[in-house]
């Protein structure tokens, strides 16, 4: 089986729409978490989120940048946000300008939770109150999940395989998982993957507020919701963006003298077949897909030195996926780190994965741990486990291991290690 490995990384937050400006802010343990400024939330449960910061914004985002002026009226800002971090990806890699031999071994697996939620609330009052015939051209090709992929292929010129993930909070290491796959088996060379999400409008507020899911305790002090592992949590903060690594072959990647961040050594999926919301009472699941990625990954369970945990801050997921992991490492528990940085930038659903990826690479680059925030109370059965509350923490990162869960009972784990 060919060894897949990562060269290029991209990234839009709530903390930074770059790389260097999100990971420098997470270790500093800011948080992106606000009041909604997308629409007057004031009637709403839950009025917060973290939201992708406007282009003057001191760590803001500008859409100009990479993704042209025509497809930003025509698509939903999820699109939007795949395309520049895949190019950041690409332009990080070194490989914005590769043959057409090189291209149609290069392709793209970048998906989402959710898609164009916005833009189909949007087109939906067109319809009712306007009529079907002023319901927008690019209403359906601005909403597909795969169009991320779509553009970014159709932008670079990329003929390999052009894939989407749909596994809702997995979706992000689904994607990559896939992705290295693909590569592993002679389908491609070069794959982007990662996730992207936009849902932070109003339906997307009120159907997961209505759900129960989201953190509504906090209106007054938005920066405390996102609490993962603490007594005080209520739910997850939603957030926005997307992460995309750039997975090349290694042998090809040696031969052009790449820099290289990590290899992709184990990937696990499972299903919980319990509940279309709740996770499984045991974690079987998540117990299951991480010990599928472990043993794919041929390391030791002492050989993990951090995980990224899916760790959302509500009140029975922190707590299963805690169980799961205590499950499989045992005594190795003692010698890791494990930490959520959805307590900075909230969840970013279909993106989390993919986003928390690379965070675990740059961790091993860095030999540096982010840290959970808000965790001043920890709950029951955290003794032992090393959170690494409110601040980073130096210590040594050789391999990594981060969970995605979602909807559904789906769940993914990624094991990395340094090469």
């Amino acid at each position: 089986m060919r060894r897949v490995v990562v060269t290029g990384l991209g990234l839009v937050t709530p903390l930074g729409a770059d790389v260097e400006t999100a990971w420098a802010n997470i270790l500093a343990a800011k948080s992106g978490a606000g009041i909604i400024t997308r629409f007057d939330a004031t009637d709403y449960v839950c009025r917060y989120a973290c939201e992708v910061k406007p282009a003057d914004h001191a760590y803001g985002f500008d859409p100009g940048k990479r993704v042209d002026h025509k497809v930003q009226r025509q698509v939903d800002p999820f699109i939007i946000f795949g395309i520049d971090a895949a190019g950041q990806a690409l332009e990080d890699a070194g490989l914005t300008d590769m043959t057409e031999e090189q291209r149609l071994r290069a392709g793209c697996s970048i998906g989402s939770g959710i898609g164009g939620l916005p833009g189909i609330a949007s087109e939906s009052i067109v319809l009712h109150e306007k009529g079907p015939r002023r319901v927008s051209p690019h209403f359906v090709h601005g909403r597909l999940i795969n169009l991320i992929s779509g553009q970014v292929q159709i932008k670079y010129g990329l003929m390999g395989p052009n894939h989407a993930v749909v596994t809702a909070c997995s979706t992000g290491a689904h994607s990559i998982g896939d992705a290295a796959r693909m590569i592993m088996l002679d389908d491609a060379d070069v794959m982007l993957a990662g996730g992207a999400e936009g849902a932070i409008c109003p339906i997307g507020i009120a159907g997961f507020a209505q759900a129960r899911a989201l953190s509504t305790n906090f209106n007054d002090c938005p920066e405390k919701g996102s609490r993962p592992y603490d007594k005080g949590r209520d739910g997850f903060v939603m957030g926005e963006g997307a992460g995309v690594v750039c997975l090349e072959e290694y042998e090809h990647a040696k031969a052009r003298g790449a820099k290289i961040y990590a290899e992709i050594v184990g990937y696990g999926m499972s299903g919980d077949a319990y509940h279309v919301t709740a996770p499984h009472p045991e974690g079987a699941g998540a117990f299951r897909s991480m010990q599928l990625a472990m043993k794919r990954s041929g390391l030791a369970l002492g050989d993990i030195d951090y995980i990224n945990a899916h760790g959302t801050s509500t009140p029975l997921g922190d707590e299963l996926e805690l169980g799961a992991v205590r499950r499989l490492f045992g005594n190795a528990i003692g010698t890791l780190s494990m930490s959520s940085t959805k307590s900075a930038i909230g969840h970013l659903l279909g993106g989390a994965g993919a986003v928390e990826s690379i965070f675990c690479i740059l961790a091993m680059r860095d030999q540096i741990v982010p840290p959970t925030l808000n965790l001043d109370d920890p709950s029951d059965g955290c003794e032992g486990v090393d959170l690494v509350p409110h601040v980073a923490k130096e210590r040594v990162v050789k391999a990594v291991l981060n969970n995605s869960f979602g909807f559904g009972g789906t769940n993914a784990s990624l094991v990395m290690k340094a090469v």
